[in-house]
């Protein structure tokens, strides 16, 4: 990233097998240029080598990763017993990289044409659970507990990822609802009942095919010439927006509007 973003650089340019030897060396052989890797727990741990090697520490405003993508939340946690929810309420604050967001199940019948309905949901409904009105249900080894989430300060990029899979003791099972989604002008802010913040899409990842045996591609703004463009593994083409909106998003990144 320093030879990346060194000033003194005749040209600005890492070569891409350069770069995944960096990660296979720092990340100790977690993630192989080989192997598929899941994006989330990439960028997770992409931010985390970075938020440290800048010497960063809790506090928010100790490394540009944190200014960048860290925002606040609080999560109210109230415990089950028996079948009960107690009326105590924990509060704790917290903070996040990323949100996570949870697809709706799938649909467990076939319609009349005994074809598998794929399901739709709009962006805003499962950004509904982090406005602090909506309780859920999760269950540990030992307790059970109901939570809710309110997220109280947003980042200027804010990260969404959406959890598309599921593993069980024999397979990992695939969503694949469509979440609808506009790509300008997301106001965050009304989602999670905090002030106007409108944020514009500028990169999104989404996956295609089986779980194992898929393939994974990124669709990222080009803010200097105001293009789309399709990524996937050396291939770069342009896309057109419209089709963005067709795909099976798992991560997306926003960026708050100025001005």
């Amino acid at each position: 990233m320093r030879k990346l973003w060194n000033p003194r650089n005749f040209k600005v340019h890492v070569s891409p097998h350069e770069m995944l030897q960096a990660v296979v060396l720092c990340s100790k052989k977690q993630f192989q240029i080989t192997e598929q890797g899941d994006p989330i727990i990439f960028l997770s741990w992409f931010l985390n080598a970075l938020h440290k090697a800048l010497n960063g520490t809790k506090s928010p405003k100790s490394s540009i990763i944190n200014k960048t993508f860290l925002g606040q939340m609080k999560i109210f946690t109230r415990r089950i017993e028996k079948d009960k929810a107690e009326e105590e309420e924990n509060v704790e604050e917290t903070s996040f990289l990323y949100l996570t967001c949870d697809l709706p199940p799938t649909p467990l019948f076939k319609n009349e044409m005994m074809e598998n309905i794929i399901p739709q949901v709009n962006l805003y409904t499962l950004l509904s659970k982090f406005n602090g009105t909506q309780e859920k249900e999760y269950n540990t080894y030992k307790d059970n507990f109901l939570k809710r989430f309110q997220v109280t300060s947003l980042p200027p990029f804010l990260i969404l990822y959406i959890r598309r899979f599921t593993k069980n003791t024999f397979f990992i099972e695939k969503n694949p609802t469509i979440v609808n989604f506009p790509v300008l002008s997301v106001d965050f802010g009304e989602a999670f009942g905090l002030e106007s913040a409108p944020y514009d899409l500028i990169a999104n990842i989404v996956h295609e095919g089986q779980p194992k045996s898929g393939t994974w591609r990124m669709h990222m703004y080009h803010n200097a010439n105001s293009t789309w463009y399709e990524l996937q593994d050396l291939h770069v083409k342009e896309i057109l927006p419209q089709m963005l909106t067709l795909t099976e998003p798992y991560i997306q990144i926003y960026q708050r509007k100025t001005g």
